[in-house]
């Protein structure tokens, strides 16, 4: 079977593929319809814990909903909260942490992550995540709001040491502009974690 390269997303779920195993703790900071919740939960198994937030009540029910149907609802923790609040619920060292920018698919688009809660909410990210931990944000710069965030968060990330921190930035260069983007950051050996 051949390697094919493809989207942001696809880059993020593969990387969380590689570093999680069962029995792992994981915090989907952007719960939207489930779908990270659910990769993440299934990749923890029933010995693991997902921890996922979103301000938006239909996110919940929707992510809800999702694991019900796919038999995963007791491995997560739903909370209607913004993300920059993980540190004040979540009180243990996870292994991953997914950002999934942007709004609701098939919300409202006037609701989206904003770079003011964004930032902070990395910020506490980085300080959960575990050694050899990885944070993975997708970023999608094709509207007003995307474009800040994708250089606040180009900006944050490219200052982070690399004695602590290993971050790549992956985007497809003939996808045209506003193309989502997705970076990837790995906390070293030795760097532990501020929770």
């Amino acid at each position: 079977m051949a390697y094919e390269l493809k989207s942001a997303r696809y880059l993020a779920a593969e990387i969380l593929r590689a570093v999680l195993a069962p029995g792992d703790r994981a915090i989907d900071a952007t719960m939207g319809n489930g779908h990270d919740t659910a990769l993440l939960c299934s990749l923890v198994g029933p010995e693991g814990r997902v921890y996922a937030f979103d301000v938006q009540p239909a996110a919940l029910e929707a992510t809800r909903r999702r694991l019900a149907e796919e038999g995963l609802a007791g491995q997560a923790e739903l909370f209607l909260l913004g993300h920059e609040h993980m540190r004040e619920a979540v009180g243990e060292p996870v292994k991953a942490i997914v950002f999934n920018l942007g709004w609701l698919p098939g919300g409202d688009h006037r609701i989206t992550t904003r770079t003011e809660t964004t930032l902070p909410a990395i910020q506490q990210a980085l300080a959960l995540l575990m050694p050899m931990g990885v944070l993975v944000i997708c970023v999608y710069p094709g509207h007003p709001e995307g474009e800040r965030e994708q250089e606040m968060v180009t900006r944050l990330l490219s200052r982070l040491s690399p004695r602590e921190y290993n971050v790549l930035m992956q985007q497809f260069l003939n996808a045209g502009a506003g193309a989502p983007l997705c970076f990837a950051v790995q906390k070293q050996r030795g760097s532990e974690p501020r929770a």
